[in-house]
């Protein structure tokens, strides 16, 4: 490591969430083995979506026919700003920094209307911390820290979001030249708006009308996510959470009566802010027959906020934020919005958990001596209401 042991950026609460029109807040940490000759230390701030994907087409016919590649792509800037931390303003002049350890601190008043950080197949929306130690005629020392800016969805906005799902659907099997009589499905929830943390109770009734056997049915969380480029849509679903009943033989019934399915930290829906990427969620009840033939599908679409509804707040009994000791610094709470109702006033602290879809590599071709944890999750609002995600059951492939 040379002269340098330790080049960090820390903020001031170790979640490193932070709402979109509040304070970013920390520290950078700089331990020398020997004093090191700079022309400053600089820290910068990026907002940035971004959108990409390669599609893959034939062209000509015969013996011109060949294989060409389509690439799509769009962005969006939301903020870049600069902080000199150490050194002169401007000029080329340098400063030594002793041997030891340094720490700058530093405050960035993030703009309003931020779109929450969100990390997926084909895009993103990303916000990072890099500082750069600018050495005359070496290479520059560079580290790096994701963090995660939240948008405000109160499912206390919409009347919508408090009222009750239902719907139903029917099908008919083949059986050689004649129909089988019909699968009916109903489905209902007890209301549209959920934040990660609830559990979405579960009311259906099946009636398999048919001779042939319904192998199980199932309800699943499925997440819709729609990438927007300059000249073309790409959608992706990605199955979440799923619950599964046995099989119900021919001529039968069955029901769903209550059972939990938990819903994990996720980014919140429609991803207000952003106009590049969309997400929405919808829980589906799927009737899987023997043999072959589709499933029955019931969808119902949810919305997941981040903060909850007052009347479910009531319910439950306040809880410790899980992931923070007592001398952890939380997440400054968002800005009250205009028009917006106050909040309950026994509202729970959220706990943060990192997304439920997993870490993702954020180092580009600049980072190839970069320090710093580049294996980056988004950390979302959870509330510990005492309920565990249940495992997805096998077999349901992935979508």
């Amino acid at each position: 490591m040379g002269k340098l042991n330790m080049f960090t950026i820390c903020f001031a609460n170790p979640a490193g969430v932070f709402y979109a029109g509040t304070m970013v807040e920390g520290h950078v940490t700089i331990e020398l083995n020997e004093p090191m000759k700079m022309r400053g230390v600089q820290l910068n701030f990026e907002g940035k979506a971004n959108v990409n994907w390669t599609e893959y087409e034939y062209e000509g016919t015969g013996n011109n026919r060949r294989q060409v590649s389509r690439h799509y792509y769009s962005s969006e800037k939301y903020f870049d700003q600069n902080v000199l931390l150490l050194g002169p303003s401007q000029g080329s002049s340098t400063t030594e920094l002793p041997q030891g350890r340094h720490t700058f601190p530093f405050k960035l008043q993030l703009p309003p209307g931020l779109a929450s950080s969100f990390e997926g197949e084909h895009g993103h929306v990303r916000y990072v911390a890099s500082c750069k130690i600018d050495k005359p005629w070496k290479f520059d020392h560079k580290t790096k820290r994701p963090f995660t800016v939240m948008t405000v969805l109160d499912l206390n906005s919409h009347p919508s979001y408090s009222q009750r799902l239902q719907s139903s659907n029917e099908k008919r099997l083949c059986c050689l030249c004649c129909k089988s009589g019909p699968i009916i499905a109903s489905f209902h929830l007890d209301r549209m708006g959920y934040v990660p943390g609830e559990a979405i109770r579960l009311s259906a009734e099946i009636i398999n009308g048919s001779s042939r056997r319904m192998d199980k049915s199932y309800v699943e969380l499925i997440m819709i996510t729609t990438y927007r480029a300059s000249t073309k849509t790409r959608t992706r679903t990605k199955r979440i959470a799923a619950l599964m009943r046995p099989a119900i033989p021919g001529h039968s019934e069955d029901v769903w009566s209550g059972e939990e399915l938990v819903i994990p930290p996720l980014p919140p829906s429609f991803l207000e802010g952003c106009r590049i990427i969309d997400i929405r969620y919808i829980v589906q009840l799927n009737v899987d027959p023997s043999g072959p033939g589709l499933d029955l599908e019931v969808p119902l679409e949810i919305v997941i906020g981040t903060i909850p509804l007052m009347s479910v707040v009531q319910q439950y009994p306040p809880r410790p934020p899980v992931g923070f000791d007592e001398n952890s610094v939380l997440p400054t709470a968002p800005p009250q919005q205009a028009g917006a109702s106050a909040p309950p006033p026994n509202m729970p602290p959220p706990s943060y958990g990192e997304c439920v879809t997993g870490r993702v590599d954020i180092r580009d071709q600049s980072d190839a001596h970069t320090y710093g944890d580049l294996s980056y999750a988004p950390v979302y609002t959870y509330y510990n209401w005492g309920h565990t995600p249940a495992a997805l059951p096998e077999p349901l492939p992935n979508k």
